[in-house]
């Protein structure tokens, strides 16, 4: 198995036989082959997410096992929507961290998720990008994963509460105003300055993203 270590503890990283600052293991992921990578979160340069959500949008899909001393649910979440495979907390068993780079290695290098359309409106999730025909419009982290929704259930009505529930999750306590708060974002961000109305209000229920929305 060849394995690329990204951690700036010398330690650990040479129990681990290799270690490299962020910068250099960004560089060492886009030229070299290898079966895995083991990434910190915590580098200097350039840190675990910013490396791992970079390779993900150049189209290196190399399996990534993100190992942090960070604890809790959201740094695992962080570290998932960014692209990586799997998490694990220091400290660690080294038995469980092989089985874990030998379950990657089973699994391989995911194939690049496929861009989800309507009309001339286009997200690649994986990337985290979007346009509205050849123009690209930034979008932020909740408004992509909103718009990622709204594709995926194209053309079907959804309630606010199932926005909460996907969008957000089911332990959100806020104002369940918030889901208007972000359609309006996008609305603003991908319908109206091209003279599209893809996001429609469906009243009584939530709502519906349709293809032909001009």
């Amino acid at each position: 198995m060849r394995v690329l270590v990204v951690e700036d503890e010398r330690r650990l990283a040479a129990g681990l036989r290799n270690g490299l600052d962020g910068t250099d293991g960004l560089w060492m992921a886009r030229e070299q082959p290898y079966d895995v990578i083991v990434l910190d979160i915590m580098l200097p340069g350039v840190n675990g997410y910013r490396l791992c959500s970079t390779l993900r949008r150049e189209g290196v899909w190399t399996p990534i096992l993100m190992l942090t001393a960070k604890e809790g649910e959201w740094d695992e979440v962080e570290a998932l929507d960014n692209g990586a495979d799997d998490y694990l907390t220091k400290p660690f068993s080294y038995a469980v961290l092989l089985a874990r780079l030998r379950a990657l290695l089973r699994r391989g290098a995911r194939e690049r998720p496929a861009v989800l359309e309507a009309g001339d409106l286009h997200l690649d999730p994986a990337a985290k990008r979007a346009w509205r025909g050849p123009v690209e419009v930034e979008l932020t982290t909740r408004e992509l994963a909103l718009l990622e929704f709204l594709l995926r259930r194209r053309g079907e009505a959804v309630s606010k509460r199932e926005i909460l529930q996907h969008v957000w999750d089911d332990e959100f306590e806020g104002d369940p105003n918030i889901v208007e708060v972000y359609v309006g974002h996008l609305r603003n961000k991908l319908d109206r300055p091209f003279g599209r109305s893809a996001i429609q209000t469906v009243r009584g229920t939530g709502y519906r993203l349709v293809a032909d929305g001009g």
